[in-house]
């Protein structure tokens, strides 16, 4: 019972298009992060639960390969729809159980939706080629088939828009799919799989089990599941490939990240510092995109002060109130974490410019908050420069020159996102060329692609040679199969057999 005295609501499992209440015994409870209020249980499910949901998969993959892209991208525009219409209350689940403030748990929505419109037009990606007679009346056509079930892992962090770039991708190129979202913060995602339910997305066709190690391990080897995609942690994320591509599975992994801005004397410092104070503690730092040191160049060294007042303008509260700009981290741990990572930096001897440990925050003095908090003088070597801190924590470092700062990132064993900071077109194009990062920003604090294109981290951050989402999804999702074909007719006349491997 809560502490209103109602009942507590189990989220359930869904299998072969029905909600299933899991028959396990190993429930975790997932929690309001601003009030500690227990909002649902979550069952992990059993072995026989998965297997029946790869098993409906598998089946329903019978039909739906079969499908037309017509018949798919309707239910995918219809999706769409659907999710519009019910932003709010998506938002709202969102910031209940992850703690985002409202504002940006629609942003998370839209940035998933977007990736749901792309997907209703997937059949202009989905060609193959043909090349016409290419030996004496032969032609060779190719076809992008999908694989059958497929499976994606997703993190906390982001519980809208991370699925959003999965299944609809999968699905709209004829897989059928399971999903296990975080176990933290499952109940927006169940939200939007009755919403594609409703929109028409076949029984079978997407299946949701929740679980920990032991689920993620069984997706990892079941036989049937041909294809995994991964966003999370460096550490489960290796284990994901490692276990899975063993298993002869395709898998793609985007992992942790440590993300670099490099500041220019020469660019708009307003604009600057907003770009970096937004980037570095929106969403309390919880982005695998969010930048997390900050390289100030030359004279710039002197907008520490300057960028610390800015953060000081943001407003540290629940998520759900007005004008709130940093909600609380998801859980108890994330703030252990967090707070013992700023512990480190001062024993380190990195400047505290700015402490954002024990905010006060009326109404909320049970949340999981940690404030703004601003380093200066980090150096590699530091902990809280080599590990990904994940909270609202900026280390900035100095640099004598832009050669000085590439050196600097392109030594991170990360790669997943950059960007810097300038007015000179020429500082923007000799960074662009020489940094060995996948996503770059110019004057553009967290490059995320539009859906167009794909998510394109790289090194330490990826495994895997595909994106999610965009025209490398479709590679991902599909295979490739060639046929050489001939026609005889009754003029043809037969030149007897032919042992060699020519045609002619």
């Amino acid at each position: 019972m809560s502490a209103s005295g109602q009942n507590i609501p189990q989220v359930p499992l869904f299998i072969n298009g029905q909600k299933v209440a899991s028959k396990s015994t190993n429930i975790r409870n997932v929690v309001n992060p601003a009030t500690q209020e227990i909002l649902a249980t979550v069952p992990f499910a059993t072995m026989d639960e998965v297997n029946a949901a790869v098993a409906s998969a598998k089946e329903a993959f019978k039909t739906w390969k079969k499908t037309p892209i017509g018949a798919r991208s309707r239910i995918f525009l219809k999706y769409q729809q659907l999710i519009r219409e019910n932003m709010k209350e998506l938002a709202a689940i969102l910031t209940a159980e992850q703690g985002k403030t409202l504002a940006d748990a629609e942003g998370d929505v839209f940035r998933g939706l977007e990736v749901v419109e792309h997907a209703s037009g997937i059949g202009n990606l989905q060609l193959g080629d043909f090349a016409n007679n290419v030996a004496n009346g032969v032609d060779t056509y190719s076809l992008l088939q999908p694989l059958g079930v497929c499976a994606g892992i997703t993190p906390f962090n982001f519980p809208a828009m991370i699925p959003l770039w999965m299944f609809p991708m999968a699905i709209a190129t004829g897989n059928t799919f399971i999903l296990k979202p975080s176990e933290q913060d499952p109940m927006v995602t169940m939200r939007l799989v009755e919403l594609a339910a409703e929109a028409g997305v076949p029984p079978g066709v997407l299946n949701v089990v929740h679980g920990g190690e032991e689920v993620v391990n069984a997706i990892c080897d079941h036989p049937d599941i041909k294809a995994i995609s991964f966003v999370g942690s460096t550490k489960v994320g290796t284990h994901v490939y490692n276990r899975a591509s063993l298993k002869g599975k395709r898998v793609q992994c985007m992992m942790g990240a440590k993300n670099h801005a490099i500041i220019l004397p020469d660019a708009n410092k307003e604009q600057t510092l907003n770009n970096l104070a937004g980037a570095a503690f929106g969403a309390a730092g919880q982005r695998c995109m969010a930048i997390s040191v900050a390289i100030l160049v030359g004279e710039a060294k002197d907008w520490v002060a300057d960028l610390a007042a800015k953060a000081l303008t943001l407003k540290v509260s629940a998520g759900v109130e007005p004008g709130t700009d940093i909600g609380p981290l998801v859980s108890k741990d994330a703030h252990k974490r967090v707070t013992g990572f700023i512990d480190k930096g001062v024993a380190e001897g990195a400047t505290l410019a700015l402490d954002g440990r024990s905010p006060q925050v009326k109404g909320y003095e049970g949340g999981n908050f940690v404030g703004p908090t601003i380093f200066s003088g980090v150096k590699p070597g530091m902990v809280i420069y080599d590990q990904e801190i994940f909270g609202p924590v900026l280390c900035v470092s100095f640099a004598e020159n832009l050669d000085e700062a590439i050196q600097m990132i392109n030594a991170n064993p990360n790669g997943n996102g950059t960007a810097i900071f300038t007015q000179s077109g020429a500082a923007a194009r000799k960074f662009q060329e020489e940094i060995d990062v996948g996503q770059i920003g110019i004057n553009v604090p967290i490059p995320v692609p539009v859906p167009m294109f794909s998510f394109t981290g790289s090194r330490a951050s990826k495994l895997g040679d595909l994106g999610p989402y965009g025209k490398q999804v479709i590679a991902f999702y599909t295979q490739t199969k060639t046929v050489t074909e001939r026609w005889f007719d009754d003029s043809t006349v037969s030149t007897g057999v032919n042992t060699t491997i020519s045609l002619k």
